[in-house]
């Protein structure tokens, strides 16, 4: 089947996310500058999370230009993936509202891994039905970011027990390794 209408149901889905990632964001109380501190850390955390869901609707733009056709097992990993990006929004609100506190930093980190991992998944599904001698399984290959960013989500959530602002720390590393887009598989494709 086209894969025109899971393209256009992802972007929606995404276009929403940030939506009500936005939306959380509340208005400063005051007229000075000083009324923007508290707000910090909601701020701080919309914009990491705009990072993280912009990389994902990048990612998987690149990823379904590879692809010709999709199938269920397709449509039901896509809507797998979408379902962990929907849960950025809430996570993303109780870490600024908590200031960065162990439990929403560790749940935060839940999430980023599954969706990872969801997004793996996909992967896994596309090659699986493009083939392994497709241009998509070429570009994938050993896929090292896809791989460090798992263990670095895995990490952070264990270190959270430890101290929350070191896995921050690693969150925003990991959405600096995959800020430069993946062009993998633009380069296939442009062969």
């Amino acid at each position: 089947m086209s894969k025109g209408r899971m393209e256009a149901f992802s972007d929606g889905v995404i276009a929403i996310i940030i939506t009500i990632m936005v939306l959380e964001l509340k208005v400063p109380h005051g007229q000075d500058l000083a009324a923007l501190r508290p707000l910090a850390p909601a701020f701080l955390s919309y914009v990491l999370s705009f990072v993280y869901v912009g990389i994902y609707w990048n990612n998987h733009h690149h990823l379904l230009q590879a692809a010709h056709k999709v199938n269920g097992r397709i449509l039901w990993s896509n809507l797998f993936l979408l379902f962990w990006l929907s849960l950025i929004p809430i996570t993303t609100a109780w870490i600024g509202d908590s200031q960065f506190a162990r439990w929403p930093i560790i749940l935060y980190g839940m999430v980023l891994l599954m969706a990872a991992i969801a997004y793996t998944l996909l992967q896994l599904q596309l090659i699986a039905q493009e083939g392994r001698a497709a241009p998509l399984a070429r570009a994938i290959n050993s896929d090292l970011k896809g791989k460090v960013s798992l263990v670095c989500y895995a990490s952070a959530i264990l270190l959270a027990f430890w101290n929350p602002l070191i896995s921050l720390g690693l969150y925003i590393l990991v959405a600096m390794i995959w800020f430069i887009p993946d062009r993998r598989i633009e380069k296939i494709l442009a062969e």
